[in-house]
């Protein structure tokens, strides 16, 4: 099996995810993925499609991550391995990471401050007097 490749995205992360046939490392970076992600929940959460597959320890992995921070990058490397491994093979992978939610976007973006307030909601304290 050559190698697929496919992009994933959350906030302002993005993660390049590189799938081929391995022993199941998973490198972010040049680092092992429990190095880079030193949280267990964050760990658990770039290991989900491999979990729900039943294809834990069998793709080797090589994530290039830019931006955002430590939660929105675990999740782009979520989604960008269960596009990967729809690449794969779509009959076996697709119907499982779709059901479980792995395979959307999640469009929410932080909300620019607008001008004459102190944040995108926020409005300064009105004074009547």
């Amino acid at each position: 099996m050559e190698q697929k490749h496919a992009l994933g995205r959350r906030k302002s992360a993005v993660a390049r995810v590189y799938v081929a046939a391995g022993t199941g490392n998973i490198l972010i970076n040049g680092r092992e993925v429990n190095d880079y992600f030193k949280e267990e929940t964050l760990q658990y959460i770039v290991n989900q499609p491999f979990e729900v597959t039943g294809t834990t320890g069998q793709f080797d992995v090589k994530v290039t991550l830019v931006g955002g921070g430590t939660k929105g990058q675990a999740e782009a490397v979520r989604l960008g391995i269960a596009r990967a491994l729809c690449e794969v093979d779509k009959e076996a992978y697709r119907a499982s990471l779709k059901a479980a939610g792995f395979l959307t976007r999640d469009a929410r973006e932080v909300e620019r401050k607008k001008p004459g307030q102190p944040g995108a909601r926020r409005r300064f304290q009105f004074s009547k007097r």
